[in-house]
């Protein structure tokens, strides 16, 4: 192993010379320290008590004659590389008027964070967490969360990266090689991880132990990483799944070719035999705004499909038959997940009333609406909004971010694996200006939304590279303190124990998930509550038998 060696202040100044601002917050700047990578040395930095390293090559840039092929490994450099900034986010479209454009396609980068008090990193052997971030399979990036804090409460090395998104990372099409179409994204996390099993060593790491966590499409992935055992095994040695089901229905890379297919058309590259060519020189927004276009209301139009190398089997034929990398699992979501949706809907002028409820949930559930409008009645909600959050995330079918489906990932890995299953269920926890734009509030309570569990883990989380969120309440600050010694215990052991958490159990029928409430946290049943049986009658071949 590498030693650590720290630099003087001088060596500091001459490399933050040129820092750009808004980078620096809210973190206050420290001495400098080298790590020797298998690439090369790195030059990280001490900011609040953790020391820093951002963006770091895992991989050689991916644009123009790389666009659609798997990654390779960066390139060595000479010298000692800088690693002060975090690096610009993959090419992508802003989004709800809160999530922020990106051109860039040179953005496989990765960042690493170490609690630091000083002293020599090598022989530590401490865990490590590598979380792949959310944004709906289109946005997102590694430099919207702030790492320090979580790598010291958890005692953790914890590592971040980018990897392409939309267009360029899920997106299948006739002319891009078998093996990987439509999984170039996740070929680029693989390749992240592969790159942290060979250097987190030098950074204080184990790797021998690394636990692969992520939230929304994130948590997608993680999911995609566990059901290709053949592809990953070996990469990570436990798993958090945070609002994504690993047994949502996919579609097949054949059936979603076509997709691909009507992009390049509306990109303008309409002859197959050139399509790839034409598609290679096409500026990142036109490629972005006519898959934007073709996709419309499909929330789901970049997801991760099946057929592959990457992605072999449907996740819920792959964890049924135990298929899948065996690992312990915490999985688990908010209480209110797709409020946040709703309130989307309403920011955006679509009015839901007592008068249309029932043709709402005909819109999404076709002939179901009467018996659903049945079992959730608007007398148990405050408002219609809050009625439709709710039903929608109990189950959606188009959706991947439900509790039944949750449930049922749970119901089927706990036949392999001890799976510990939870709920965010802080209705007080920000959100406006976090999740969803400040203005115009929509009006109803939104509750434990999707993505609001985000601040307990990284402070001041905002959608933003600004990390410009409030700070959490003393209640929910607590609460979050909890959550995260959970996590570290299970990152240490396989095993998540807190002081004031009830014994949590592996999963198993019955009161063993926990819910995450302030001042509350307890067991609940949640198959009884989410009204799992009643789902499972209406849509059984989202179940299995």
């Amino acid at each position: 192993m590498q030693r650590l060696h720290l630099l003087a202040v001088l060596l500091f100044i001459s490399l933050s010379a040129n820092a750009d601002p808004k980078q620096q917050t809210p973190y206050h700047w420290g001495e400098a320290a080298i790590v020797q990578t298998a690439g090369g040395k790195v030059a990280g930095f001490i900011r609040n008590g953790a020391l820093e390293f951002r963006g770091i090559a895992y991989a050689a840039p991916v644009g123009g004659e790389n666009r659609w092929t798997s990654p390779k490994p960066a390139a060595p450099w000479e010298g000692v590389l800088p690693a002060m900034h975090f690096k610009e986010a993959c090419a992508q479209g802003a989004r709800y008027g809160l999530t922020e454009r990106s051109d860039n396609e040179d953005c496989l980068y990765l960042n690493v964070t170490v609690p630091y008090a000083g002293g020599d990193l090598s022989g530590r052997k401490l865990p490590v967490i590598v979380w792949i971030h959310g944004g709906a399979f289109v946005g997102g990036s590694s430099a919207l969360y702030r790492l320090d804090v979580l790598a010291k409460k958890a005692d953790a090395v914890v590592v971040t990266m980018n990897y392409r998104i939309g267009v360029f990372g899920f997106m299948p099409h006739p002319a891009f090689e078998a093996d990987h179409n439509g999984g170039y994204a996740l070929e680029d996390q693989r390749l992240a991880l592969r790159w942290v099993k060979a250097n987190i060593a030098a950074f204080g790491g184990d790797p021998d132990n690394i636990t692969l966590a992520g939230e929304s499409a994130g948590a997608a992935s993680v999911c995609m990483h566990l059901i290709a055992p053949e592809e990953t095994r070996n990469l990570f040695n436990k798993a958090i799944v945070q609002s994504g089901a690993c047994v949502y229905r996919m579609r097949s890379v054949e059936e979603r070719k076509s997709f691909g297919v009507a992009v390049a058309k509306q990109a303008g590259c309409t002859d197959a035999a050139s399509a790839l060519e034409c598609l290679r020189q096409k500026g990142p927004q036109t490629l972005i705004a006519a898959a934007t276009d073709v996709a419309g209301n499909d929330l789901l139009a970049f997801a991760p499909v099946y057929g592959t190398k990457t992605t072999p089997l449907q996740g819920l034929e792959a964890i049924e038959s135990g298929r899948f990398v065996k690992v312990p699992v915490i999985n688990g979501g908010t209480r209110d997940e797709l409020r946040l949706y709703v309130g989307y809907d309403v920011q955006a002028g679509k009015r839901f009333t007592p008068e249309n409820y029932e043709d709402v949930i005909k819109s999404y559930y076709g002939e179901n609406a009467g018996k659903i409008a049945a079992q959730y009645p608007l007398k148990d909600f405050s408002s219609a909004p809050a009625a439709l959050g709710t039903l929608m995330t109990n189950f959606r079918p188009d959706l991947g971010i439900n509790h039944c489906l949750y449930i049922e990932t749970a119901r089927l890995m706990s036949r392999y694996v001890p799976v510990y299953q939870w709920e965010f269920a802080d209705r007080k926890s920000p959100v406006l200006g976090v999740s969803i734009p400040i203005s115009p509030d929509p009006g109803f309570e939104l509750g434990a939304v999707h993505s609001s569990e985000l601040n307990s883990f990284f402070p001041n989380f905002s959608n933003t590279t600004a990390i410009s969120g409030p700070d959490l309440s003393q209640r929910s600050q607590a609460m979050a303190d909890e959550m995260i010694e959970t996590w570290a215990s299970f990152i240490r052991t396989g095993k998540p124990k807190a002081r004031d958490v009830p014994d949590w159990k592996p999963y198993s029928e019955g009161a063993t998930a926990i819910r995450f409430e302030p001042g509350q946290i307890r067991t609940f049943d949640p198959t009884s509550d989410y009204k799992c049986a009643f789902w499972k009658s209406l849509y059984p071949s989202y179940f299995a038998k």
